[in-house]
């Protein structure tokens, strides 16, 4: 569940301190060279890119000036709010190649649940006899990611395939949390060990592999992977800073929004397109697009 642990924990961080977003603007980064494009809702205190398609579709969530929380879906340079009618927010996380969209929202009775759009159909999708579900993934199959908690507050991961909820669950962790899937099946996410320490994981054909960027503090995790099995994560410095990375043939490279205090990645498609949030000098929270990254490992 990093995206709504981002977004929860960003907003606890940024309340006190949020600014009107200033206009787009585009910069390069020293680490992964390409142009980093500011996405902000219009009129939004502040706006979470979460995850892009191959069309270069971005869905993602925003905060209105009357902090109202709504999703939004970024297609050809015109912003769509997506609203679940009758709900108190929305968040938008996952897209697919079709257009689908995959998210959480809160009712009225207080309960989070996860949807499905299609077109402009809401479908309601929660695992039976919970009251939290999260859909945080969708692939061109149509297999959903998602996770749900228990009566003990216990998270759980789940694969959604042909209506069947298969559990996911790294050996021996306490908490399994999965984040992105592509086209093929594998599954980026991350784990936290009996230590209470997190990792990453890729599952692929069944089998776990355990990722963690060298030389960091801490791993927050894995969250959006591509059809060439591309991955970005996010990992936290000594000072709780968080820094993007995307990981190419075994080689990871630091994206870090020039300027920021504060960088995540969180979705990549099959044009190398990264999306992701940062925050700015001023406190501010923005989202970003970072196109046309040229890494050590590039093609």
């Amino acid at each position: 569940m990093k995206k709504l642990t981002i977004v929860f924990g960003t907003i606890l961080l940024l309340l006190a301190c949020v600014a009107l977003s200033p206009g787009a603007r585009a910069a390069r980064d020293l680490h992964a060279a390409g142009e980093f494009i500011q996405i902000d809702a219009p009129g939004a205190v502040f706006t979470i890119a979460n995850s892009i398609n191959s069309q270069g579709d971005i869905v993602g969530l925003y905060f209105d000036s009357d902090f109202n929380q709504h999703g939004f879906l970024l297609s050809k340079g015109a912003f769509t709010s997506i609203d679940v009618p009758g709900a108190i927010f929305t968040v938008a996380i996952g897209i697919n190649v079709q257009g689908q969209i995959t998210g959480l929202y809160l009712d009225t009775s207080g309960n989070i649940n996860g949807f499905l759009l299609t077109g402009e159909a809401f479908t309601t999708i929660d695992v039976p006899g919970t009251s939290f579900t999260v859909l945080t993934g969708i692939n061109s199959q149509g297999d959903i990611l998602g996770e749900y908690r228990d009566g003990g507050n216990n998270v759980h991961a789940f694969l959604l395939s042909n209506g069947v909820f298969n559990p996911i669950a790294f050996p021996g962790a306490i908490l399994t949390d999965a984040e992105g899937i592509n086209p093929q099946g594998d599954i980026a996410g991350f784990y936290n060990d009996s230590g209470d320490r997190v990792h990453g994981f890729l599952l692929h054909k069944g089998a776990f592999t355990t990722i963690d960027a060298p030389g960091v503090d801490q791993m927050f995790g894995l969250f959006g992977i591509n059809s060439r099995g591309d991955i970005v994560g996010v990992t936290i410095d000594e000072d709780s800073n968080d820094h993007g990375f995307l990981l190419r043939r075994g080689n990871f490279t630091a994206i870090d929004v020039p300027g920021a205090t504060s960088t995540d990645a969180n979705g990549i498609n099959d044009r190398d397109d990264i999306v992701g949030d940062y925050i700015d000098g001023d406190g501010n929270l923005h989202g970003f697009l970072l196109r046309g990254i040229i890494t050590a490992a590039a093609r």
